[in-house]
């Protein structure tokens, strides 16, 4: 556990940010090895299955995953606070709803998967592989929601470095299992999608393990769970706009994946690796984001609001030279990237084409996450977002149908920059406001 209310603020953030931006490269490895191993030793067929599946899972799960950041602010603000048996309520309260959630989310989309993919008009070959890879992560999920609920926990107390660890172990048996169920026991896509789940359930299980033996505030036991209706309530008026925007921004990516299936497999595929980079190279901003959370939420806690500003500036400057490397390796490095994952030239084009594009619009990315941080730690969640969905909903979709029509799938890339310029625009001009400081629940 790490106390935020004290010390410089830069080096705060910093520490805490990277365990979890390791944390998170090695869990987006699952998801960059399982497309590598797919599109070299299965076929650019199934490359676009793991693709379309991504925004239809991550559909099924974003509501859930922003209830649960509605509980991580609540944690760091009681924690904040030194209330540390309303942290331990919090707790519980929160495993209770993840371990119902998953039930259900598992039961709607194995019944509905299929006819999702067809309403999305995904061709008829891909179908097949994707409806397999789906069902078999969705139904895996409640060990998902197990671990990354720790995780997100562990973060809210200050400690990124644990998750860390159990990341590691995970992210290389997800390898092992994707290497022996594919190239051995020749599982096809179905093999790829047992690996996660079986690697993040051992992983959970060992976080289980290790925490019950070690750790002075979280106790995993099924008998001595309370939930505690006040407290939910509270995560859920903190997570629910959360959940409600990143519902809607999976519901976005989806609607996204709609247009891009108009333009063929080989545009399916670029996409889907384009995806996976993307992931990774926004991954500095969202981790400097989600550190930059917890310390205003433990700052507010602590009500120590002069350090606000001072975190917000030094995390700006740190994220966004972390994100112009990353740009500038992306653009020099975009052929080689797109190798390793397809030896397609006509899907190396077209996915080369769309970093030139994107590539170098990291920094506005950057800028917008690190703001909306700021607000979210204070409990502010409602404003951002209604700017999100602003950003997508009215800018880049409506930007993606409309110049797709006039240049191809060139005018999907570049929707995608057009709404982070948009995005960054409303949150600074809210942030500036101030109303946000007012949201606490302390």
């Amino acid at each position: 556990m790490k106390d935020l209310t004290k010390g410089k603020e830069s080096s705060l953030i910093l520490k805490f940010a990277l365990p979890m931006l390791f944390g998170n490269v090695f869990q987006q490895l699952y998801n960059v090895v399982d497309s590598i191993i797919v599109g070299n030793f299965i076929g650019k067929e199934a490359l676009a299955a793991v693709g379309a599946s991504f925004p239809l899972i991550f559909a099924f799960l974003s509501l859930i995953i922003g209830i649960a950041s509605g509980s991580t602010i609540v944690i760091s603000q009681y924690f904040g606070a030194k209330e540390i048996e309303k942290v331990k309520r919090t707790i519980d309260t929160l495993f209770i709803f993840l371990f119902f959630a998953s039930i259900v989310i598992s039961i709607i989309g194995i019944i509905f998967s299929e006819d999702i993919f067809r309403f999305l008009k995904l061709p008829e070959e891909v179908i097949p592989q994707a409806k397999i890879y789906f069902n078999i992560f969705i139904g895996g999920v409640i060990v998902s929601f197990g671990f990354n609920g720790t995780s997100a926990i562990l973060r809210g107390l200050g400690d990124s470095k644990t998750p860390l660890y159990f990341l590691i172990v995970s992210t290389f048996a997800n390898i092992a299992f994707d290497l022996l169920f594919v190239l051995v026991f020749k599982w096809g896509i179905a093999g790829v999608a047992i690996a996660s789940v079986l690697a993040q359930g051992g992983a959970f299980l060992t976080a289980v393990i290790y925490l019950n033996r070690k750790h002075e505030i979280i106790q995993f036991s099924l008998t001595n769970l309370i939930f505690d209706k006040t407290i939910f309530k509270k995560s859920l008026r903190i997570g629910l706009p959360t959940g409600i925007q990143q519902t809607f921004v999976a519901i976005g990516m989806t609607a996204l994946i709609g247009i891009v299936n108009k333009f063929g497999t080989n545009v399916i595929a670029a996409y889907s690796v384009v995806m996976r980079i993307g992931s990774l190279a926004t991954l500095p901003a969202m981790n400097f984001a989600q550190a930059l959370s917890t310390f205003v939420g433990q700052n507010i806690g602590a009500r120590k609001m002069e350090r606000i500003n001072t975190g917000l500036i030094a995390t700006l400057k740190m994220s966004s030279l972390v994100s112009l490397g990353v740009s500038a390796f992306v653009l020099l490095g975009a052929t080689f990237l797109m190798n390793l994952f397809t030896n397609d030239p006509e899907v190396i084009r077209i996915g080369r084409e769309y970093l030139f594009i994107v590539g170098g619009f990291y920094i506005v990315f950057s800028a917008m996450f690190i703001i909306s941080g700021v607000m979210r730690g204070a409990g502010d969640t409602l404003i951002p977002m209604f700017l999100s969905l602003i950003s997508l909903w009215i800018i880049r979709i409506p930007g993606a149908w409309i110049l797709s029509d006039y240049f191809g799938e060139i005018g999907i890339w570049w929707s995608m920059p057009i709404g982070w310029i948009v995005g960054l625009i409303l949150s600074f001009a809210y942030y500036l406001t101030g109303n946000w400081k007012k949201k606490a629940i302390i």
